[in-house]
């Protein structure tokens, strides 16, 4: 296995590099601030984005991405990562891959708005009775003649308030399987302005400030059978087959947040003086920068190495699940270690690691838990014995 990067792959991180430290780390203190991106801002950064091709990038050549290839792409959403969450999610927008799993109609409705960057898209699965266990969720769509009627509640919908619309997934039905009756799901683009869809502000959250969440209602809010993604009762199939490197697009921007943190860990090091000497000659520092650089370095690897599989055609659930686990725990480790190193002035909003301490703590639970990637590991590892 070659593990250098091409001259493209060396371009792409450094052009993404770039953008990141002058187009996005100027604005970080205000956002961090306010919890507010405003709008006029994520147009201007758009506007530049998209003039240096980063907009979309993750998106095929024949609908206007860049057709990068996997390993490429988490290359690009490491360096993204570096920078607060909101800033490079909104301004430089990655539009979600099961738009690919459109129709035509769907496709010009839905993806290439996005891909002009005229409005984003968003994700509902999750409610609050049914997080991990999306087979438990309660919310419904009922066929009405050549209608669905939806009702019920998702919760934690990233960016919903700027969305024009929502990738929504509801119960549809049962179905018999020999561990017993088990619910059927359906993907449906709902728009915002639909009759019966409402969205509510949703919670405040210590993560990723700026980055919203919302509550999304549906009360007998009527679809046409042309709204449905892919089959009907075949919502999880259409998860799977296009969500499934989500995990790994976690795992790399975790990397880009904690490089940047071992970064500002190892500077201080060098420099600051305590007993007449600097702080990394004690053992006390050192050692703790040797344990981050080392644990990044195993997170980095076991990612990549997924992104190569994920091209190859040989990916596992499991690969994904361990670089996701590796990555997310990885970085709070970090987080936490590059604010011991500062001291006092590691907890000060002056320096990028309070926030970097607290945006590392969701990563650990959305995009599925750190249980939940344990359970995929030692599930596989069982199934191999006959477990």
């Amino acid at each position: 296995m070659h593990f250098g990067l091409s001259e493209e792959q060396r371009a792409i991180v450094e052009t993404t590099r770039a953008f990141v430290e002058n187009e996005l780390y100027p604005h970080e203190a205000e956002v961090e601030r306010t919890g507010v991106l405003r709008r006029d801002l994520i147009e201007e950064i758009k506007a530049k984005a998209m003039a240096a091709g980063l907009y979309a990038a993750n998106m095929p050549e024949d609908v206007g991405g860049a057709g990068l290839d996997t390993l490429t792409w988490l290359l690009y959403e490491k360096e993204l990562g570096r920078a607060n969450y909101a800033l490079h999610w909104t301004c430089v927008a990655r539009p979600s891959n099961i738009l690919l799993a459109g129709t035509p109609e769907q496709r010009e409705k839905y993806l290439y708005p996005c891909m002009r960057g005229e409005t984003w898209d968003c994700l509902a699965m999750t409610e609050p009775g049914a997080g991990s266990d999306l087979r438990g969720m309660k919310a419904t769509a009922v066929r009405d003649g050549d209608d669905w009627v939806l009702n019920g509640t998702k919760h934690f919908i990233s960016h919903a308030d700027i969305a024009g619309f929502a990738i929504v997934f509801m119960a549809t039905g049962e179905e018999e399987t020999p561990r017993g009756k088990r619910k059927q799901i359906t993907a449906f683009f709902v728009d915002k302005e639909t009759p019966g869809f409402t969205v509510r502000d949703g919670y405040r959250n210590v993560s990723h400030r700026g980055y919203t969440n919302a509550v999304l209602e549906f009360d007998d809010c009527r679809l046409p059978a042309s709204q449905v993604l892919g089959e009907v009762h075949k919502g999880f199939e259409v998860a799977n087959s296009w969500l499934g490197a989500t995990r790994l697009q976690v795992a790399a921007t975790c990397l880009g947040r904690a490089e940047r943190a071992l970064g500002h860990a190892v500077d201080y090091a060098a420099q600051r003086q305590q007993f007449g000497q600097q702080i990394g000659k004690f053992q006390g520092v050192s050692f703790k920068l040797a344990d981050m650089a080392t644990e990044l370095k195993a997170a980095e690897l076991l990612t990549l190495e997924a992104g190569w599989k994920y091209d190859e055609g040989s990916v596992t659930d499991e690969d994904m699940a361990m670089a996701k686990l590796k990555a997310t725990e990885m970085l709070a480790f970090v987080a936490d270690e590059a604010i011991q190193i500062h001291g006092g002035m590691g907890l000060m909003d002056e320096l990028p690691l309070e926030r970097i301490w607290r945006d590392a703590r969701v990563e650990r639970i959305w995009e599925g838990t750190s249980e939940i990637q344990r359970h995929i590991i030692s599930r596989a590892l069982l199934r191999a014995v006959g477990g």
